[in-house]
């Protein structure tokens, strides 16, 4: 059997060491503003915690050894000249860890133990294993010597501040190895008939499988496929407290969360290969959807937060799942959906329409996933062309379900209140030239130099044409050498690192690509794909990108820019399979 490739390599301060279902990682990343001079497990139980540091030491001196660090989809590796240390995952909640010609430290990321934090540490007389317990994430570090030697352990059963952890050595054989588990109350002792080469050959073929399902079509024109699937897979966590199914995190740094829009870029990407995965990722949101027919804001470990809403996105992300999924959904799947969708949508044309009101609005940025664009300067409480866009999307899909479904009446309201909304949109907050926003409580519509004023062209060849045209031409205007700048570069509230006053971002990307597809604009399309590529080719799969240096900004593993990666690329690499096909049937 030939041996699973390593993998795109990649640095460990931009992403996470992790695998597909695991609640940790390993990295110097400790939170939004604290990077570590060590590699730590980093747990994501509870919130994002710091457990434990890990440390390879020169065998001569005891102090801490120079290293280079390294790593791929199935190794992470640190190297000094005189020896290597090496990890593995084994399982989601194991690594394996062999060492040569370096000692490790293992040890406590926090000193101080109170009753309400920090970690415990103690060796159990049931196995010999050293354990860890942490406060904060509510979870057990077990630390089972495999060969080799432990020559200091410090602070066992301290209390209070103190220094906390072990150092293991090389055995006789000049080798040593550990397994370090996250576990709950109790497990039985660890045993593994695995060797440390065969953990890391399983680990590599179990990415090797994901890529090639994930991005079959990718090649030598998409060179950031294979990293781009790395960090989806990595940041992908199995079912545990609050989350009710498998779950694509934004990321395995701080953005440990699922938003309710995020997760629909990560189902798309996922359709083609991994549908259940991708049906997972739609539906998780919806799994926790209130009384009154509102998504969450955000879902994670252990909590859920209503305090905010998310845009209504998913009627056009159902669509395009349906489209590029390789099986049907089911009846009962639809079932699901449709009433799903239909209580999301009454919740828009209900709780957040005014008395009177034809047009929806938004109680603040936030709701609109834009949290600071330049629209809400005037109003946090505003009408925006964007949500009426997205909401008549939703209607339509709802219509045609409906009609699927058998239920011809809904399907005809649905239909006309789709309709009643675009002739709203149009008398209300198109002036000749653009799209306006207005405060909820009444008042001046104004404009602004924000990309969100310019997303009704989600609406494709809906609009009228010259509505669509002057959105197209206005758009263009936000083209930078990177991308679309989310305020216009000429803006006098344009921010190089302003989130969404200035930076590229990836859904944003995404959603004006295909409207601009659907609308007749290919070209304009075309060469905002080609720039985002671009873009994620040289800066990564950072939260959002400087829009004229390309510098990656903010969280630098984030899954929603990997995924719309994977979503244009995929795109692209067909067009072109089409085009090609098409010149040779012409040509025979």
């Amino acid at each position: 059997m030939t041996a699973a490739p390593a993998g795109p390599a990649f640095s460990v301060h931009d992403i996470p060491f992790s695998t597909h279902g695991s609640w940790f990682g390993v990295s110097p990343v400790l939170s939004e503003r604290t990077r570590a001079e060590d590699l730590h497990l980093v747990s994501h139980q509870n919130g994002m915690h710091a457990v434990l540091r890990l440390v390879p030491l020169d065998a001569a001196t005891g102090e801490r050894a120079a290293t280079s660090v390294e790593a791929t989809p199935g190794l992470l590796c640190w190297t000094a000249a005189a020896g290597r240390v090496d990890l593995a995952y084994e399982s989601t909640d194991t690594v394996r860890v062999h060492g040569e010609g370096l000692h490790l430290r293992i040890s406590a990321a926090a000193r101080a133990l109170t009753p309400f934090g920090g970690t415990y540490f103690y060796r159990d007389p049931v196995d010999d294993a050293h354990v860890f317990t942490s406060y904060e994430t509510g979870r057990r570090y077990r630390i089972t010597v495999l060969s080799g030697t432990v020559i200091a352990v410090c602070g066992s059963q301290a209390l209070g501040a103190a220094d906390r952890g072990l150092t293991v050595a090389a055995g006789a054989d000049g080798s040593w190895e550990v397994a370090v588990e996250e576990l709950d109350a109790a497990r039985v002792p660890f045993r593994s008939p695995a060797t440390f080469a065969g953990v890391r050959d399983a680990a590599r073929e179990l990415f090797a499988g994901f890529a090639d399902t994930v991005a079959p079509w990718r090649s030598q024109a998409t060179p950031a496929a294979g990293l781009a699937a790395y960090v989806v897979w990595s940041a992908t966590v199995f079912p545990a407290g609050l989350v009710t199914r498998p779950a694509v995190l934004m990321s395995k740094h701080w953005m440990d969360k699922v938003w309710s829009w995020d997760h629909c870029f990560n189902a798309l990407a996922l359709a083609p290969g991994c549908p259940e995965l991708a049906w997972d990722q739609f539906s998780l949101p919806f799994d926790h959807q209130d009384d009154s027919g509102a998504l969450p804001d955000s879902v994670t470990h252990s909590e859920v937060l209503y305090n905010f809403v998310k845009p209504p996105i998913h009627g056009w992300a159902f669509g395009h799942l349906r489209r590029r999924l390789p099986k049907p959904l089911t009846r009962a799947q639809l079932t699901e959906a449709y009433d799903r969708l239909t209580r999301w949508s009454d919740f828009w044309l209900t709780a957040r329409r005014a008395a009177g009101a034809a047009l929806p609005h938004y109680q603040h940025g936030n709701d609109s996933g834009w949290d600071n664009a330049t629209t809400f300067d005037p109003g946090r409480l505003a009408v925006t062309a964007d949500l009426t866009a997205l909401l008549i999307l939703q209607l339509d899909e709802l219509a045609r379900l409906a009609d699927e479904l058998g239920f011809s009446d809904d399907a005809h309201r649905r239909a006309a209140t789709a309709d009643d909304l675009q002739a709203a949109l149009l008398d209300e907050l198109w002036d000749g030239e653009r799209f306006l926003s207005r405060p909820a409580h009444g008042g001046a519509r104004t404009p602004s130099a924000s990309l969100l004023d310019l997303m009704p062209i989600v609406l494709g060849d809906r609009l009228p044409a010259p509505v669509r045209d002057r959105l197209a031409d206005r758009i263009e205007a936000h083209l930078t050498a990177f991308g679309l700048a989310t305020e216009h570069p000429g803006s006098p509230h344009y921010e190089p690192d302003g989130y969404w006053r200035g930076p590229v971002w990836a859904p944003a990307t995404v959603l004006v690509e295909d409207g601009l597809r659907r609308a007749g604009h290919v070209r304009l399309a075309d060469e905002i794909s080609a720039r985002f590529r671009a873009l994620c080719e040289t800066s990564g799969f950072a939260e959002n990108f400087d829009a004229l240096t390309g510098e990656g900004l903010r969280d630098r593993a984030y899954t929603w820019t990997a995924s719309s990666y994977l979503l244009l690329a995929r795109d692209h690499a067909r067009r072109g399979a089409e085009a090609g096909a098409s010149v040779t049937t012409t040509v025979a």
